[in-house]
């Protein structure tokens, strides 16, 4: 398997915690998001979308995180990222896609850049743009996730799995743009958890390959 991706993106992150979860190796592809690698025409023909992560496995070519995970999960089904009965996989599912499909999309590279290219707005304004939808949407992951009694040491019971993959690396980014975290006790509890294990530590932007 190869993964095309970027050290600081969070929606390779999230697949790199996978595969560190399963127990997958891959070989890693840096796409440069900074310097445009996404809107070339070899990576346009893996992802027509200009994004990453994408991963090939043979003839198989993927894009979108949670659809990674997904297929991960499928293709090696243990340990599992997601819990047996439908209702229970359909609430983590929703947790992750609250993250993942509500969160993250309002406040990645792109759109940042396009609020200061198109826009002109600043740093501190872009800064505020971020902070603003990261609370709005951790409100919301902090309400379901304080009071559903599913919750254990991670977002489902006592085994991290596709929520706590999705919500790790948002609360990264969330503190790399100084969002205050205080309100939110129950994810800071269970990212707190999470970081513990080394599937986690190694997928760290920072350790990664192409780290700047």
């Amino acid at each position: 398997m190869q993964l095309h991706g970027f050290f600081r993106s969070s929606a390779a992150y999230r697949v790199r915690i996978a595969l560190n979860l399963k127990g997958i190796g891959v070989e890693h592809i840096p796409v440069h998001l900074r310097k445009g690698e996404q809107r070339a025409e070899d990576h346009l023909q893996r992802n027509p979308m200009g994004l990453v992560p994408v991963l090939q496995d043979g003839h198989h070519t993927i894009s979108q995180s949670l659809a990674i995970i997904e297929y991960l999960e499928d293709v090696k089904p243990q340990p599992a990222l997601l819990p047996g009965s439908p209702a229970d996989r359909a609430w983590v599912r929703s947790l992750a896609l609250s993250i993942a499909c509500d969160i993250h999309p309002l406040n990645n590279l792109r759109v940042l850049n396009y609020l200061g290219d198109a826009l002109s707005a600043d740093a501190a304004a872009r800064e505020r743009w971020y902070q603003h939808w990261v609370a709005l949407g951790f409100e919301g992951v902090e309400r379901s996730l304080a009071r559903d009694p599913r919750v254990g040491r991670y977002c489902f019971g006592d085994q991290p799995g596709l929520a706590d993959v999705c919500l790790v690396p948002q609360v990264y980014n969330a503190e790399r743009f100084n969002c205050d975290l205080s309100a939110y006790p129950t994810i800071g509890r269970i990212v707190s958890e999470a970081r513990q294990l080394p599937a986690f530590q190694d997928a760290l932007p920072e350790r990664q390959a192409d780290a700047e």
